[in-house]
């Protein structure tokens, strides 16, 4: 769980976490200042935290390495925020453990799930539109590349370099494209989510600046592909040492 000032809906989400699909809960704070560190010790989560706070790419970068470093073999990403059901991870699990998929995304958009939920209009719109955009320029069949809430073989953090991508939300998008110019098989399942008011939430003018990172990420995968000029994060094999957080 990549964390930050979640102190209001960390309990909730790692209650309705189904125990006997897990084999340990981590949390990576990045310098929160509501007691989110705090409240992950009392709960017995396993945490580390940032000595500053380094992004929401950066901080998925340290949960990762750790993951790997912990010996997991399929890691779960979960928003601490309970905007996605922690319910529907043994189902993320099995695709990958017992099924064909190497990454299991949790689709807010099938079955429109996500006005459903409460997610903003405008979000939803921006949502499939960039969607329908990378759908057409890479060839592929994705219900949603936005969502948070996402399940990985081990093999696929150990080989794609998402040290090299963005600290901040457009990590989310360059690890998809790393996925798919890696070849990894993606598979999705319907996810409800709750947008509360307590929850995480990006703004509209960091959105348009994610929106503007989605476009670029889009246009170096198909210059990738097409043999025009192959970006270093969708090229290089090997990933870096991770930052140095302080281990609690």
């Amino acid at each position: 769980m990549p964390a930050f000032n979640a102190v209001r809906t960390l309990e909730v989400t790692y209650a309705s976490i189904p125990r006997g699909f897990v084999d340990e809960v981590l949390l990576v704070d990045d310098a929160s200042k509501d007691g989110t560190l705090q409240l992950a010790k009392r709960l017995g989560l396993r945490a580390v935290a940032h000595r500053a706070n380094i992004g929401y790419g950066g901080n998925q970068k340290t949960c990762y390495h750790t993951a790997l470093d912990m010996g997991a073999d399929i890691i779960v990403m979960l928003h601490p925020d309970y905007q996605y059901p922690p319910e529907l991870i043994p189902a993320m699990v099995c695709m990958i453990a017992y099924g064909p998929y190497d990454i299991v995304l949790g689709s807010r958009v099938l079955v429109r799930e996500a006005l459903r939920g409460g997610m903003p209009v405008w979000k939803y719109a921006s949502n499939r539109a960039l969607t329908s955009i990378q759908n057409m320029l890479w060839q592929t069949n994705i219900s949603e590349y936005h969502t948070g809430f996402r399940a990985f073989r081990r093999s696929v953090l150990e080989t794609i370099p998402f040290d090299l991508n963005s600290d901040d939300f457009l990590f989310d998008n360059q690890i998809i494209a790393q996925a798919v110019w890696h070849g990894f098989r993606i598979g999705e399942i319907s996810c409800p989510t709750r947008y509360l008011p307590e929850a995480s939430s990006i703004g509209f003018r960091r959105a348009l600046k994610y929106a503007f990172g989605v476009c670029i990420t889009t246009l170096e995968l198909l210059m990738a592909r097409l043999g025009i000029r192959t970006p270093a994060y969708l090229n290089r094999s090997t990933i870096r040492a991770p930052r140095d957080p302080e281990s609690l």
